[in-house]
Order: C-alpha cells, then structure tokens, then sequence
C-alpha cells in the first residue's frame, strides 16, 4: 500500500512537471495569444496521470499544473477570480479524463484495444471540452472583444476554441498512439 501511494505522489510530481515544461519551452509550444493560449503537448501528461490513476490523480496534477503556472509568473491573471477559473479550475478539470481510466484499463487486461482506444479518445475529448468551458466562461465574464462591435460570447469561443481544439486533436492522437503501443503501461502493477 505504501509504494502504491509512494509511486502516485512521484508519478503525479513527475507528470505535471511535464506538462509545465511542455508548455513553457518556447519550441515545444505554439504561442497564440499575449494573454495566454498556446498549442501544444502540455496536457498530455495530465492524461497519462489520469489515465493511470483514475480521476484523483487527472484532478490533483492537473490542479498542480495550474498552480505552477500562477508560481513561475506564466500565468496572465487579471483579477483573482478570474485566475481562479483559468487556471485552477480550467487545469485541475483537465483530470476528468479519469473516470474512465476503470473501463481503459479493463480493455486493456481483456485485450480490446477498440474499446480502450475509444475510451481514451473520448477522456481526451471530455477533459479538453472542460478545459475550454471554464476557459470560455472567463473570456466571457472578464475579458472585453477585442474587435469593435464583436460580442465578447463570440469572441470568448473563437479565442478559445483556436488553441484547445488544435491541442485536443494533437493530444488525442499522441495518447492514443502511446498507449496502442505500450498498453500494458496504463494499467497499474498490484
């Protein structure tokens, strides 16, 4: 019991790690916005965590790559509230990739690789659509148009969706590749 608990708290530690120097290496990432957005390959570790560790590991490295970001003064926070949205909670939400880290890994034991791959893709697909609503609620609640007599709602959705959707298709694709060919990583020794 306590190496499992051991091995979590390093696994989780190692992974957001990750997932901060993914996405703040300048060519491992796609800078769009000055005020944050970017594509890349930084919450494909936050997947891998959830996928192994089910919903507590997804939410808590997650939660900790927010942090971290706000820590090293990457973040762009306008208000405390508004920080709280995007990055506490747009990150930490990321980690709901995990509820289906049970079925996953259950394919995976039985050898029913459709089944893990479309589980998979759809926790990739879950945690990016979170990510973006929390992230779109702050475009809309803190952040004016930038364009004239644009609405802020239509503005907020074009902002956001330009860096998530890139970034869900590019996460879907390496976690899905990975885990097809190691699959036996995603389940966790007794």
């Amino acid at each position: 019991m306590g190496s499992k608990r051991t091995l979590f708290m390093i696994e989780v530690a190692i992974f957001t790690a990750l997932a901060l120097m993914l996405d703040i290496i300048p060519f491992l990432s796609i800078k769009l916005w000055a005020q944050g957005g970017s594509i890349s390959l930084a919450m494909i570790p936050i997947f891998i965590v959830a996928f192994r560790w089910g919903l507590k590991g997804g939410l808590l490295s997650g939660f900790l790559w927010g942090m971290l970001q706000v820590a090293l003064g990457t973040a762009y926070v306008l208000h405390p509230l508004q920080g709280f949205i995007d990055y506490a909670l747009a990150f930490t939400v990321i980690g709901f990739a995990g509820i289906f880290a049970k079925r996953i890994q259950e394919a995976v034991q039985d050898g029913n690789t459709k089944t893990y791959l479309t589980y998979i893709t759809s926790g990739v697909f879950l945690g990016s659509m979170l990510r973006f609503a929390a992230h779109y609620v702050a475009g809309v609640v803190f952040f004016k148009s930038a364009v004239d007599g644009q609405s802020v709602w239509l503005y907020s959705l074009l902002y956001n969706i330009s860096y998530i959707i890139p970034s869900l298709i590019i996460s879907a694709f390496v976690v899905f590749f990975l885990f097809h060919k190691q699959p036996k990583t995603l389940v966790l020794a007794a």
